[in-house]
């Protein structure tokens, strides 16, 4: 089995990523506590039916992974920083607008909008910002004209990063991430050089207030989720990219809100940066590029192992 690893940098997640690719029925992973094997199967016939009494096939472990706590806390502080400075409302106003003009307005009838207006909801986006980030979608009020673009670059050691960039003028933004990248120890590269590293897949982040491991597990399972992740105080649920609005939405029926869903790309191998001059280079490359305006989200394919990054606080 495949398992996730934890961290701040190269941890499957959202600019923080990695893939495990399973067969079906696929095993449901959650990485936590000290090693221990748990095992509930179930035959293929009984997943089709939700019928969770019949054990043969389907599994779920339980394992132990480090070098996540430091770094997960780092970028949650950032978060918080970056919700003070409205950058949080002008990605999700951007988000809306650009799932507005691909979709419609509607909506019930367009995914993507659903799950991005549930997200801005969740951060306490106001309405009328949302509803004007709608119009400009559809054309309804004047905006400038935003396009997604998804460009790629290398940084020290050999990590990769996924860039998806939000822009009125596709040569700007192009030329001051080659700036970037080339002042951070970084290089451009081309298209298709690093996407081929990831995959895309749906993620959900839910508070874990009292909800226990075995609840999460069950209400995962009965969703359609494929793996979970035990993130300190959180849990993060992944699903395939047409399952994200109907994992999200059985859990919330459930119970369990989420704080944020969305589409992400995940690594399918890891790069460890054991070199404390190398990791230094690449946090300040990751901040440099995370904080550049046109950047909607980040994605890459390091980790750092916590007595490296004990050093970088």
């Amino acid at each position: 089995m495949n398992r996730i690893q934890r961290s701040r940098f190269g941890s499957p997640q959202h600019h923080r990523s990695k893939a495990a690719l399973f067969p079906t029925p696929f095993p449901l992973c959650i990485s936590s506590g000290p090693p221990v094997e748990r095992v509930y199967s179930h035959t293929p016939a009984a997943w089709d039916n939700r019928n969770y009494t019949n054990p043969t096939s389907l599994s779920l472990s339980i394992s132990s992974m480090a070098g996540h706590n430091k770094w997960s806390k780092v970028k949650r502080f950032k978060a918080v920083v970056d919700a003070k400075r409205g950058k949080i409302f002008s990605k999700f106003s951007k988000e809306i607008t650009l799932a507005a003009k691909s979709g419609g307005g509607n909506a019930d009838m367009n995914p993507r909008l659903r799950s991005a207006i549930l997200a801005a909801k969740a951060q306490n986006m106001p309405n009328d910002n949302i509803d004007r980030a709608v119009k400009k979608g559809t054309g309804e009020l004047a905006g400038a004209a935003l396009e997604e673009i998804m460009y790629e670059g290398y940084g020290p050691g050999g990590a990769a990063f996924l860039i998806e960039v939000v822009t009125d003028n596709r040569n700007r933004s192009a030329q001051d991430l080659r700036v970037l990248l080339s002042k951070n120890n970084g290089t451009f590269a081309d298209a298709g050089s690093v996407a081929y590293q990831f995959t895309r897949r749906g993620e959900i982040h839910i508070d874990k207030g009292d909800i226990t491991e075995d609840q999460m597990m069950e209400r995962a399972l009965e969703a359609g989720a494929e793996d979970i992740l035990d993130s300190d105080d959180e849990w993060i649920v992944y699903t395939a990219v047409d399952q994200l609005f109907n994992v999200g939405n059985s859990l919330r029926d459930a119970g369990m809100t989420p704080k944020t869903q969305e589409l992400t790309y995940h690594a399918a191998t890891t790069v460890t940066v054991d070199d404390p001059e190398a990791a230094r280079q690449l946090v300040k490359l990751y901040d440099a590029l995370d904080d550049y305006d046109d950047t909607q989200n980040l994605h890459y394919n390091f980790e750092i192992p916590d007595e490296i990054a004990e050093t970088l606080g």
